[in-house]
């Protein structure tokens, strides 16, 4: 792929065909001078998954962004440039954080906002969308009824449509995560490890790898067995449609991933892996034991990868470069589990 710590950015291949996008603009400053709603999170070298992880491991802590996860920067983004042209009502399917950060942008634009839950979605959830302001509708079982709702309510009344994680604002907000990495690190990671849900945040990444000139960089792009549709689509070779979500980590659970994510995946090289949700749920015990903060399954699935030894083994596979001098791992998020949540999916999976 070319390209060093230190050269010029060089255009992102994807832009080009989208009018939508030109890569000045993948710096991902909301323009009008609004500031962005996210906030500029701290990046920490972490002990204990550098020991597990045998290279030196950054944490980027997305985790205590407005609302829980990294979801705030690109979809207040989005929401941003959306009010700007004016609209009556934002419309956002989610099982949680996208739903919380629109709800969150919403509020602080004064913009109404409904959000569709499938009924997967906890109690608590529901109760923290409607204390910030949001309507909340139920429909279907997972992620793609709730957005066939939306949808709906799109082509019927006129509402905009804040999609979770397929929209080119979207990415473009979510490379800002790339641009603080760039400012605060010496030099360039030797890969970036982060969670597949729907696709939106590896498409942000990629972008912003390629605006600040590291898009060489690997990036290990990690899913629960049940929830797995970028695995299944680099496989074939084209995008798969999953028949159900499986997985325990009901944040991943896009039944097809962004066409954007497989894109990307020819553009940077991205190394898919897939981990138990048994092995997703106890990387989120050991992390709170670890560093004293609860992150959802979804999230698990990348501590995961680090704490089962996944790193070594790419090395041993050739697959990624051996020695490290150092990754990022992207903790992406907190929003929607509580200590009782944890238990019951330890309960759920027969562990200990």
């Amino acid at each position: 792929m070319g390209g060093t710590h230190g050269e010029q950015p060089v255009p992102h291949p994807a832009l080009h065909s989208r009018a939508s996008i030109t890569p000045e603009a993948m710096a991902a400053q909301p323009s009008g001078g609004q500031k962005p709603f996210h906030i500029v999170s701290p990046l920490l070298e972490s002990l204990p998954l550098s020991r597990a992880a045998g290279t030196k491991v950054y944490m980027k802590l997305e985790n205590v962004q407005p609302t829980g996860s990294f979801k705030i920067r690109g979809i207040g983004h989005l929401c941003q440039e959306a009010a700007k042209k004016g609209c009556s009502r934002f419309v956002c399917a989610s099982g949680g954080s996208a739903g919380l950060a629109a709800a969150y942008a919403a509020q602080k634009l004064g913009v109404p906002v409904t959000v569709v839950v499938p009924s997967s979605t906890g109690p608590g959830t529901v109760r923290r969308l409607q204390e910030m302001g949001a309507e909340v509708e139920v429909s279907g079982q997972v992620w793609d009824d709730a957005n066939g709702r939306a949808l709906e309510l799109v082509e019927t009344k006129g509402w905009v449509s804040i999609h979770p994680f397929d929209h080119p604002l979207v990415w473009q907000g979510h490379a800002s995560l790339v641009q603080e990495l760039k400012d605060s690190l010496d030099t360039k990671p030797d890969a970036i490890v982060l969670a597949v849900g729907g696709g939106g945040l590896l498409a942000g990444v990629v972008a912003g790898l390629w605006r600040v000139g590291w898009q060489d960089t690997p990036i290990i792009a990690v899913e629960t067995w049940g929830a797995h549709s970028l695995h299944a689509a680099l496989e074939a070779g084209r995008l798969i449609t999953l028949p159900d979500i499986t997985s325990v980590a009901k944040c991943l659970g896009a039944k097809t991933v962004a066409a954007r994510a497989l894109e990307c995946a020819r553009e940077c090289e991205v190394i898919s892996q897939v981990v138990e949700d048994a092995d997703a749920v106890r990387a989120v015990e050991q992390f709170l034991e670890d560093e004293r903060m609860l992150v959802q399954p979804a999230c698990g699935a990348a501590l995961a990868l680090l704490y089962t030894g996944g790193l070594q083994r790419l090395q041993r596979e050739g697959r990624l470069r051996a020695p490290l001098a150092s990754v990022v791992l992207v903790v992406c998020g907190g929003s929607s589990i509580r200590p009782a949540q944890l238990r019951a999916l330890k309960d759920q999976l027969g562990l200990e």
